[in-house]
This record gives structure tokens, C-alpha cells and sequence, in this order.
């Protein structure tokens, strides 16, 4: 017998997951519609590529690839409804918005590189031209336009929707919306549905039906065959293009970069916190498009030590919250200017020692064992001396650390040197006394403190 686990939880499969989340995006009733149009373009796409069998049309297969995508498209609404259905994890802390930008590049490659199957396929039927048959080519043309465009039109695909709006134009839009410019100057009430430009979808699928209207009447006017090989280039080539800007907007949203348009909009953002009350500096800012219409983003803010760090965070995120959905912000105060640190002989002109701070120090080796520059072994696999605050290092010699108020000097006072050991013998701790002494110390060039004081030069009580 096998050793028995209690209250081990049962791993589920790949499918099994699948299902579940298939169950949980079809009990929303949004997505009934998507899934009665799902079976429909199986439908219709199972009888058109039927259909490019036995009219051995070219041309009506690389359109009938237009409805392929359409079920690429229905795909994306569905995932962006399990998008808005799930929420952020621990493991995916940004939510799953990337899902459906990544749906969305994955279904134009698709289209893209079934373009580049239907002209690698005409270029070897120029060599070769096979007999077209008409008999449903004009059926098929109509049957896949109108699914088409009831599909399109029917279904609000947020994610494809977006992308459209968002992209560059294509050439094929370019060509038609001038165009378009001079039908709407002599019929002003077109302007709403021809500019500033047409939804790209609907304009490749009337002009690929237009293509094969033309390939239908030259073939029984004049048994012209090669324009269906043309014909299916030119929707290839009109599929291509179309698909390519989504592409590279949909790919740029996966590499994380910022977008172009907004671009200026933030700098402005960044230049009025700066100037809010507290703040010092504001860097290593850092945005990024997390999905379609939404930005995020994480910045460093340097503030005051006497700033209100809530404060600071509550106005720094109420300016960027305007274009960034998701912010990181961390706030860390500015830090006290730390003095170089130095080893060195100091002037003995250092009269109030009360002044100083002094950090004990272990006591030193001896001098053979030590250099006299940096007081520390002299083997070349130490490591090198250590000078931080709270934790100094084994061979670093008494560090005094000044105020930083300056002293006014030459009030005749004696400045001389004497040897560091003979420093605490002559009773230089006490403030306020006249002897000429030195010692090493972690600080040179330490300004001095001068007064009046009758007990210079007295022997001491």
C-alpha cells in the first residue's frame, strides 16, 4: 500500500483548469452572444473553406481567412471578460490585463502570417494557374461579408476596439480616408461614418468582397484566371497591413515601454511634484502601459527631513493618479551631510574638545603592524579600512566629528605638535586649556574655537 497523505489537496490538470475557467466566464450572460457567434463562424468558415475547395479560388481563401480571425477576435472578448472577472493575486499583483493585449498580438501575427501563406501560394500559382470555378465563388463572397460584418458590428470588442483607435493607420486607411476627404465635400453627411478614418475591420472586408466581385466578372466575361491569383495578393497585402500597426502597438505594450502620446503629459506631471511643498527631488521614475488605456508606474521621491511623509504621498499620488492607475511611490527622507573622513595629524588649536564627538575606538596595534597612513595591516589580503558611522572598523584610529559652525582664528595662540600617546597625559580633555598638543584624528583642517580665558597658560588645580 501507498502512504496516504491527509488533507493533501488534488493537483488538477491543464484542462481541468481550463474548464473551470471556461465555466466561469460562461455563466455571465455578456458572454452568451460571443459564444452563439463563436459556433456560427465555425459554421460559416467550415463551409466557405468547402467552398474554396471547389472553386479552387485563392482569393476566396485568403478572404475566408478574414472570418478566421474573426474567431480569433471573439476569442480576445471572451478573455477580456475573464480579465475583468479575476482579480489581482500575489503571484500576478498587476492583474491580468496583459492577457488580452496578449491575445490581441497573438491574433494579428496570426492574420499576418496567414497573408504570407496566400502569397507564397500565388506566387506558385503565377508559374501555374489551375481553372477557377465560378459556380459559388459570388456566395461565398457575400456569405463571408455579411458574417463579417454582423459580427463587427454586433459585438463590442473592447480590447480590438481600443487597439484601432490607438495604432498608427494603415496605408489602406490612408488612401480611402483621402478619398473619403473629397466624396464627403460634395455630400457633407457622409463625414460621420468616412472620417477622420474608417473602423480598418469593416474596410478590409468590403474591399476584399470588392476584389472578388471583380475576380467573379472578369472570369466569366473573359476566362481570366490570374485575376484570382491577383486578387488573393491584394487581399493578402491589404490583410498584412492592416494587421501590422496593431501589431507593433499591441508588441510595444508587451516590452513595457511608455507611450508616445503621453509622454509630455507626464513630464508635467513630474515638474508640478517636484515644486510641491516638501519635496527635494523626484527620480528614477519609471511608466509603462499595463493594458489597453491603463498606465503604470513606480517613482522615488527624496522630501525634507521635516516633511510629512503621508502628507507628501497623499499629494504626490493625488497629481499622477490623473493618468497612472496603478503607482508604487517611496518616499525616504534626505540624509545628513556626512564629513569627509580623513587620517591625519590635527592642529592643537582645538580648545573646547566639548565641541567634538568623539567614537571610541578599539584600541590600536602596535606599530610595526601598521601603516602609518591608514593605521591598518599592511598585508596586501586585508581588507580596506572601514569608516562608517556606528560601526568602525578594528584599525581605525579616534574619529572627531565637528560641528559645523566655523570658529575665527589667530588670537596669538601657540599651534604645535606633540605625539599622539602624550595627547590624555597633559590633560588636553579639559576644555579651555592652553598646552600645545596633537593627535591623530579621523578629520583634518578642523576650524578653532577662541576666547577669553585667564586660566592660559596656569598650571591646572
Amino acid at each position: 500500500m501507498g502512504t496516504i497523505h491527509l488533507f493533501r489537496k488534488s493537483q488538477r490538470s491543464f484542462v481541468g483548469k481550463l474548464l473551470q475557467e471556461f465555466r466561469l466566464v460562461a455563466a455571465d450572460r455578456r458572454s452568451w452572444k460571443i459564444l452563439l457567434f463563436g459556433a456560427i463562424n465555425l459554421t460559416c468558415t467550415g463551409f466557405l473553406l468547402m467552398w474554396c475547395s471547389s472553386t479552387n479560388s485563392i482569393a476566396l481563401t485568403a478572404y475566408t481567412y478574414l472570418t478566421i480571425f474573426d474567431l480569433f477576435s471573439l476569442m480576445t472578448c471572451l478573455i477580456s471578460y475573464w480579465v475583468m472577472m479575476r482579480k489581482p493575486s500575489p503571484v500576478y499583483s498587476f492583474g491580468f490585463e496583459r492577457l488580452e493585449v496578449l491575445a490581441v498580438f497573438a491574433s494579428t501575427v496570426l492574420a499576418q502570417l496567414g497573408a504570407l501563406f496566400i502569397l507564397k501560394e500565388s506566387a506558385e500559382r503565377f508559374l501555374e494557374q489551375p481553372e477557377i470555378h465560378t459556380g459559388r465563388l459570388l456566395v461565398g463572397t457575400f456569405v463571408a461579408l455579411s458574417f463579417n460584418l454582423f459580427t463587427m458590428l454586433s459585438i463590442r470588442n473592447k480590447p480590438f476596439a481600443y487597439v484601432s483607435e490607438a495604432a498608427s493607420t494603415s496605408w489602406l486607411q490612408e488612401h480611402v480616408a483621402d478619398l473619403s476627404r473629397s466624396v464627403c465635400g460634395i455630400i457633407p453627411g457622409l463625414s460621420s461614418i468616412f472620417l477622420p478614418r474608417m473602423n480598418p475591420f469593416v474596410l478590409i472586408d468590403l474591399a476584399g468582397a470588392f476584389a472578388l466581385c471583380i475576380t467573379y466578372m472578369l472570369i466569366e466575361i473573359n476566362n481570366y484566371f490570374a485575376v484570382d491569383t491577383a486578387s488573393a495578393i491584394a487581399i493578402a497585402l491589404m490583410t498584412f497591413g492592416t494587421m501590422y500597426p496593431m501589431s507593433v502597438y499591441s508588441g510595444k505594450v508587451l516590452l513595457q515601454t511608455t507611450p508616445p502620446h503621453v509622454i509630455g503629459q507626464l513630464d508635467k506631471l513630474i515638474r508640478e511634484v517636484s515644486t510641491l511643498d516638501g519635496v527635494l527631488e523626484v527620480r528614477n521614475e519609471h511608466f509603462w502601459t499595463l493594458g489597453f488605456g491603463s498606465l503604470a508606474g513606480s517613482v522615488h521621491v527624496r522630501i525634507r527631513r521635516d516633511a510629512n511623509e503621508q502628507m507628501v504621498l497623499a499629494h504626490v499620488t493625488n497629481r499622477l493618479y490623473t493618468l497612472v492607475s496603478t503607482l508604487t511611490v517611496q518616499i525616504f527622507k534626505d540624509d545628513w551631510t556626512r564629513p569627509a573622513v580623513l587620517s591625519g595629524p590635527v592642529a592643537a588649536n582645538v580648545l573646547h574638545f566639548s565641541d567634538h564627538h568623539v567614537i571610541p575606538m578599539p584600541p590600536l596595534k602596535g606599530p610595526d603592524e601598521s601603516n602609518p597612513v591608514t593605521s591598518t595591516p599592511t598585508k596586501p589580503s586585508s581588507p580596506p579600512p572601514e569608516f562608517s558611522f556606528n560601526t568602525p572598523g578594528k584599525n581605525v584610529s579616534p574619529v572627531i566629528l565637528l560641528n559645523t559652525q566655523t570658529r575665527p582664528y589667530g588670537l596669538g595662540l601657540n599651534h604645535g605638535h606633540v605625539p599622539y600617546s602624550s595627547m590624555l597625559n597633559q590633560g588636553l580633555g579639559v576644555p579651555g586649556i592652553g598646552a600645545t598638543q596633537g593627535f591623530r584624528t579621523g578629520v583634518t583642517n578642523i576650524p578653532s574655537r577662541y576666547g577669553t580665558n585667564n586660566r592660559i597658560g596656569q598650571p591646572r588645580p
